[in-house]
């Protein structure tokens, strides 16, 4: 599997150039009901990572091809914060990415860790996770490393914001019939008054989940966000994306899907016409399939047995 994938068209960061650090595998310190990556138990370390200069090497590569992204996103097949050189890699990064930003995707569970916070002080853009502000409704729909507590991490997330200068942004997932209802949201505003985020982005399940379960409607989220007082927030949704003209060979393309499950509406958007026309070629071989999550339909790589 390859560390660089995309550029993906981001709806709420622009173009980005996906680094995957746990590429080979999942690597997660939780196993979350809506994760578009299969189930796995949850764990607190990347088995063989990639080594920074591996990762600076190939996203070196990448920007030659791809000079127009707007961020480069640290993720991973789970958590970022696991890799065990992630301070050294954005040190690294910081000396090639010109314009770009780099942003990172990550959960938060090590959030109130005082290294990691100097480490994501780094970064021009930090998304965080935050599901609830219940320990049980956390456990339910997170299913966390144990010892992993949703206390020490609101509180982390606080500290954090207090040294933190970059764009905070803090994304809420909401799962039907699990953290849809007035008082989680009454709750989750009680601890983002004190967070103060740049951002709060409301989400639903819009890929293929790891379990059976299922989104909840965009009105539903719209009333869940008036619970959200005098902060920002977005509601995230697919419409008013700009149009790109990316060109992507075969493997490149097999790549991003790998990583990523995308809409047609993302391929609409996203590719050019040679590209579509890949797309439509690996759907007739079946090395691409839909799946319908939602009302949203999405293709994905069929995953060899």
């Amino acid at each position: 599997m390859s560390i660089i994938f995309g550029p993906v068209n981001s709806r709420r960061f622009g173009l980005s150039l996906g680094i995957d650090l746990s590429p080979s595998q999942k690597s997660c310190t939780f196993d979350c009901l809506y994760c578009e990556l299969e189930p796995a138990k949850p764990v607190d370390t990347i088995i063989n990572p990639p080594s920074v200069e591996e990762v600076i090497k190939e996203t070196q590569k990448a920007l030659k091809e791809f000079p127009d992204v707007d961020v480069i996103t640290i993720t991973a097949n789970g958590e970022p914060t696991l890799y065990p050189h992630l301070d050294e890699l954005v040190d690294e990064l910081g000396k090639i990415k010109k314009d770009k930003k780099l942003l990172i995707l990550s959960n938060a569970s090590r959030i109130d860790e005082p290294a990691i916070q100097q480490t994501l002080r780094k970064f021009d853009i930090v998304k965080l996770s935050l599901d609830s502000a219940n320990q049980k409704t956390f456990k339910k729909i997170d299913r966390p490393l144990k010892g992993i507590n949703v206390d020490n991490i609101i509180k982390g997330m606080i500290g954090f914001r207090k040294i933190y200068t970059g764009f905070l942004v803090i994304e809420i997932l909401v799962v039907k019939g699990i953290n849809d209802k007035p008082q989680e949201f009454e709750a989750l505003n009680e601890v983002l008054q004190q967070i103060k985020p740049d951002r709060i982005d409301i989400g639903t399940i819009d890929r293929p989940p790891a379990y059976k379960v299922e989104p909840v409607s965009y009105e539903k989220l719209f009333e869940l966000s008036k619970k959200i007082k005098n902060l920002p927030v977005t509601i995230v949704s697919r419409k008013k994306e700009k149009k790109y003209h990316l060109h992507l060979n075969k493997q490149e393309l097999i790549e991003l899907l790998a990583h990523r499950p995308l809409t047609q509406e993302d391929v609409d958007t996203l590719f050019d016409q040679t590209t579509k026309n890949l797309v439509n070629e690996l759907l007739q071989t079946h090395q691409l399939q839909e799946k319908k999550v939602g009302n949203v339909t999405f293709l994905e790589i069929i995953q060899k047995k």
